[in-house]
């Protein structure tokens, strides 16, 4: 005899499902509801590439470790 899932309902929906393992999204969530939203990105639209906040990284432990106390 096997165990049935739990079933749940959807706090943005209302409908109820059933809560299983490895469900993608939110426990408290519909299959459908849990589908994340087809937004944009903010790496996309930040003009700072990864490239230069390595360098800007680099540079401020440098000047942290080197400052010259006065």
């Amino acid at each position: 005899m096997s165990m049935a899932f739990p079933i749940k309902t959807c706090v943005a929906c209302g409908e109820e499902f059933e809560l299983y393992p490895g469900k993608p999204g939110f426990a408290n969530r519909c299959p459908t509801c849990s589908v994340p939203e087809e937004t944009d990105s903010p790496k996309k639209d930040s003009p700072i590439t990864d490239r230069e906040l390595d360098e800007a990284r680099k540079r401020t432990i440098r000047d942290m470790l080197y400052r010259k106390e006065s």
